[in-house]
């Protein structure tokens, strides 16, 4: 048994020089319209040990998850040593196949001809490998891919180089030899087609979409004919199959049953079926798959890439990435025997084998203040909070208590009044060796009304980095990785019971900045916010959503839609809040700003950012980095604060400031009011917050030393693992309020619920009625509408919220919304043209409304309908700007009107009175010169000097920053500043009479930066910002290099 235990591990590293004994062609024949093969009886015959790979779309890369290709396969082989590899990512195309950790997006040389809008530079950076490098790196003896539905958007117009580009891989392809003897057999295979669901969904009905696809499924098979390249039509059978069953998510992606049937498809067709012999269970087998396939895709998509080989590989990747994985790949393989050894019934300990894969390295902390790091608990921790006179702070719930609140991230209230809170103490990401990942969605109860909480129930476990989640009628939306997955809980227990892959492609190359920040608009659509170095391909119903850099998407559950609703240059918007009126606003994060979403809300162009609006957060307030924002609607709270808006601060100042915001003509502004949280213990991460049903405001305290990205290793021990709180604020002057009926209440009390000065019991009260009956809804909602107060001062807003009623149950009722557009108050008029926007195929004088809105007195209202043109046709979109430039354009608008002009590529653009700035003219000359640009660049990279500093040098004092400007730090000794530089400093100094702790390490650039790069970063700064000083030259910064070679880690202020 030993011995054949042995052969079976010796296969695995076996190389065939005749992989493929037999291969067979499958010639494709066009009768009429239709595609038919001749003849399927002679399929593709493998020997012992093929290594196969897939590779293409989100059709091949979702058959990772559910297993039942690799399963059949296996089976139909049981003797072979079948090793597969899904190298497939939603997005790819032959050719264009992007990735945030590769500085090239293209999979084979040549490929950029055949794209224009794809072929602009994204900003990826790193060393992940090629998709050649991938299938050299695995011996692919076989390849099957999946290409054709992203392309078929494209319709006629992109079919010809569609074509070309298929025969520029397939030569390619047959070039290689990634076995190192032959080249490898290629497999094509067509798009499915799409399914008809728009009787009972808001979808595409499919006719135009499948015209399409059948258009591109017939190319395929006449490039596959013309290359002798196997060719199988799924599209012709998956029409057949979609008649009698609902087989997909939202008509193109399939389901679990789907894939069921479709990976049963392609394996008969490929490989034949599964002959007689031994009886081996499927689903036991299908389980070992998928856990192969989970120890893979933390390879091959591995989380958090960006310091495994991305541009924060350095300066601490090496350390730890390169173990970790080697290690990952052993985990891999050990499962592969596992599979096998499954097959021929023989014993295997996949954890004895675990246990003897590559031993990590421990990494040790560079933290300088490590001997004193400290926890606080229960009421020593409570008294480092303070809060303004009249309110009061107190622990609701925290780890000593609670064990599983370890690392809590974001929090929401049900309609229950229970809270919700994500929980990740697997943050950063997996590490291979360790258990899988287990954080969790709570449900935390104050049972007895003592305000603590006392019951928790795990609605979900097992989940890896819930950075983002939204309760909805219909379940829970988490964020998990590259998917948005819904969470169902099918018998009222509070526990998970199915799980629905509903979007695929997301990125997590920074697992901090992949989807998050959840929350909906008033229809219940979901808003997520994405920061930057990441490249998400997400295919939908209407299209490829493609995305480089920071942004904002929105999602509708009803419609199954996806959009890029804000592509913005922003770090990462964790923190994204809606007003009473329907406006959004978030938060840099990163940044210390705070911002109106809307006037970037434009249709965005691929790899192109669009404008931002201003800043609304005064200078001496701003502080970064920023998480969580709420707006003040609680009648707990004293009634001059109603409105105001807070923002949490997570590092330097580290509380929660107050701001009273305000209209001010088209858009905002804001005054600071008060600090609501002020925290004197270091480890106090506030990063979100919610009203309570009670009107108490709950605060999330992530709670951790570190929370540093490029200061510490990823690994660093010091991150902890096992903190967590959460807070409640409270003004026990004022009694808290009653809470609202919402679980089981009636539509009437639903709708009633909808006066209430609460919007958090707004929120809840639409989320509950869009699970109800839409018919019976609409019913009594104009009821309710006929008995509405015309005389109430809030008749209006009444009004509003029942047109998001009519909205979020994608019925718009045309009565209460041309009440509403036609208000003599603007916000209220402003609301009405967002709707119109996204349900003018519902509206039939929306154009009209449009154009109308675009020529509206207040600028708010002309704001709207100049972003709702974007999204329009050009026809459409011309007639909108044109009434629009009627009016004076101001600074709220400029930016956004010339952007959708030259999106459309219209000839005219408007200038306005902008002031334009202009640079003060530069003193230095010659090579000083070239060093002081080069240091523009570096200084102004996201996540080098601006984010902390700021990009005119005055840092953020209230965050913990210190200016560059007129500090003797940066003007006197070079010696000193290079070593600043080069090793990065800590801990408290004195900058221009103020003490700055450093309680967040400036980055060590040493290993970033190469001396010229260095010295002309310092050459900028030494000679912006009204400084005057001497040039640092590269041969200075050499010479400090070397003399401090020695050094390892950072400096302290006393040692400089």
């Amino acid at each position: 048994m030993k011995e054949i235990e042995n052969n079976i591990k010796d296969s695995a590293n076996m190389v065939f020089s005749e992989v493929i004994k037999k291969k067979i062609f499958f010639y494709i024949f066009f009768a009429g319209i239709g595609l038919i093969s001749c003849d399927t009886s002679d399929k593709l015959t493998i020997d012992k040990g093929t290594n196969i790979s897939l590779i293409g779309n989100n059709l091949g890369a979702r058959m990772m998850h559910y297993g039942f290709f690799e399963t059949q396969i296996q089976l139909t082989f049981p003797d072979s040593f079948l090793v597969v590899r899904n190298l497939c990512d939603a997005g790819n195309t032959p050719g264009f196949r992007p990735h945030s950790g590769r500085n090239e997006p293209w999979a084979f040389p040549g490929a950029a001809q055949f794209q224009d809008a794809l072929a602009k530079k994204s900003g990826s950076k790193g060393h992940f490998e090629t998709p050649d490098q991938w299938l050299d790196r695995l011996d692919t003896d076989l390849i099957i891919s999946f290409f054709g539905f992203n392309e078929s958007f494209e319709d006629s117009t992109g079919l010809g180089l569609f074509m070309d580009e298929l025969h520029a891989f397939i030569n390619h392809t047959q070039a290689q030899k990634y076995n190192d003897h032959e080249a490898p057999t290629l497999v094509l295979v067509s798009p499915i087609a799409f399914q008809d669901l728009s009787k009972t969904e808001d979808l595409p009905d499919g006719i135009e979409i499948n015209r399409r696809l059948k258009m591109y499924t017939k190319a395929m098979a006449q490039v596959a004919l013309e290359k002798r390249v196997p060719f199988i039509d799924v599209f012709t059978p998956s029409r057949k199959w979609f008649l009698d069953k609902k087989l997909t998510i939202d008509g193109m992606q399939l389901n679990e049953e789907g894939y069921r049937i479709f990976s049963s498809f392609l394996s008969n067709e490929i490989f034949g079926r599964i002959g007689k012999g031994k009886e081996i269970d499927f689903e036991e087998l299908r389980a070992r798959v998928v856990d192969k396939n989970w120890f893979w895709q933390n390879d091959f998509k591995i989380p958090n890439g960006v310091h495994v080989f991305g541009r924060r590989y350095d300066p601490f990747g090496p350390d730890n990435y390169p173990d970790e994985i080697k290690k990952i790949r052993e985990l891999t393989q050990i499962r592969d025997t596992a599979i096998w050894n499954f097959m021929q019934n023989i014993p295997y300990d996949v954890d004895l084998a675990d246990s003897r894969t590559h031993k990590l390295s421990d990494v040790e902390t560079n933290y300088r203040n490590s001997d004193n790091v400290s926890y606080l608990y229960g009421q020593k921790a409570l008294a480092k909070l303070k809060v303004p006179e009249g309110y009061k702070i107190e622990l609701f719930a925290s780890e000593e208590t609670f064990p599983d609140l370890a690392n809590p991230v974001q929090l929401s209230f049900d309609d229950k009044g229970r809270l919700w809170v994500a929980t990740m103490p697997s943050y950063p990401h997996y590490k291979p060796g360790d258990t899988k990942p287990d954080d969790k969605l709570l449900i935390l109860e104050d049972t007895n009304g003592d305000g603590q909480a006392d019951k928790q129930t795990t609605f979900a476990d097992g989940l890896h980095l819930p950075i983002g989640f939204e309760l909805a009628s219909e379940g829970v939306y988490i964020s998990q990785g590259n998917h948005l997955k819904l969470f169902k809980d099918l018998d009222g227990d509070d526990r998970v019971d199915e799980v629905e892959i509903l979007l695929s492609g997301f990125d997590d190359h920074d697992t901090h900045h992949a989807i998050s920040a959840f929350t909906v608009d008033p229809s219940g659509a979901i808003y997520m916010g994405e920061g930057v170095f990441l490249h998400t391909n997400v295919e939908t119903a209407y299209g490829p959503i493609r995305a480089t850099n920071g942004g904002v998407y929105r999602y509708s559950p009803q419609k199954h839609k996806l959009e890029r609703t804000a592509q913005l240059s922003i770090p990462n918007p964790w923190g994204i809040v809606f007003d009473e009126w329907g406006q959004n606003f978030f938060c840099e994060t990163s940044g210390p700003d705070v911002r109106w979403m809307m006037p970037g809300s434009i249709q965005p162009k691929y790899g192109i950012a669009s404008p931002k609006s201003q800043n609304l957060i005064e200078v001496a307030h701003r502080v970064r980095p920023t998480s969580g924002l709420e707006f003040v609607y609680s009648r707990h709270f004293p009634d001059e604060v109603q409105g105001d808006l807070l923002i949490n601060n997570t590092i330097g100042f580290l509380g929660t400031k107050q701001h009273q915001f305000m209209s001010t003509g088209t858009g905002y502004r804001s005054r600071h009011r008060q600090d609501l949280i002020v925290a004197t213990d270091p480890n106090f991460r506030p990063v979100d917050m919610e009203f309570a049903p009670d009107g108490s405001l709950f605060v999330v305290d992530w709670h951790n030393v570190l929370v540093g990205h490029m200061q510490h290793n990823a690994r660093d021990p010091l991150r902890d693992h096992v903190h967590g709180r959460i807070y409640r604020i409270t003004y026990p002057s004022r009694p808290l309020v009653v809470p609202a009926t919402i679980n089981g209440a009636s539509i009437e009390v639903l709708l009633d619920n909808l006066k209430l000065p609460e919007y958090r019991t707004r929120y809840r009260s639409r989320r509950a009625l869009r699970g109800r009956d839409v018919d019976e809804v609409s019913k009594a909602l104009k009821h309710w509408v006929a008995n509405l107060d015309t005389n109430n001062q809030l008749y209006g807003h009444h009004m509003l919220e029942a047109l998001w009623v009519s909205w979020g149950n994608n019925k718009i009722d045309l009565d209460i919304l041309k009440e509403v557009l036609y208000s003599k108050d603007y916000r209220l008029r402003a609301a009405a043209v967002r709707v119109i926007r996204y349900m003018g195929v519902q509206i039939p004088e929306s154009d009209k409304w449009l154009i109308q809105a675009a020529d509206d007195p207040h600028g708010q209202v002309r704001l709207e309908a100049i972003v709702a043109a974007s999204w329009k046709d050009s026809l459409l979109a011309e007639k909108i700007l044109a009434s629009a430039v009627a009016w004076p354009i101001d600074d709220w608008m400029l930016d956004t009107y010339n952007a959708v002009a030259s999106n459309f590529g219209f000839l005219t653009s408007y200038n306005g009175d902008k002031n334009k700035f202009k640079n003060k003219e530069v003193h230095l000359q010659g090579s000083d010169l070239e060093l002081y640009h080069l240091g523009k660049v570096i200084y102004e990279k996201e996540d080098y000097c601006s984010n902390c500093h700021q990009p005119d040098g005055k840092g953020i004092k209230s965050g913990g920053y210190p200016p560059l400007a007129g500090t003797r730090w940066v003007l006197d000794d070079p010696e000193r500043l290079i070593k600043i530089v080069l090793n990065g400093v800590m801990g408290r100094m004195e900058v221009r009479g103020k003490i700055y702790t450093g309680k967040v390490p400036m980055i060590a650039f040493g290993s970033l930066l190469n001396d010229r790069e260095i010295a002309g970063v310092l050459t900028y700064v030494r000679n912006s910002f009204g400084n005057r000083s001497s040039v640092i030259l590269p041969e200075q910064v050499k010479q400090v290099r070397e003399e401090t070679i020695g050094k390892i880690g950072y400096y302290l202020a006393d040692e400089l």
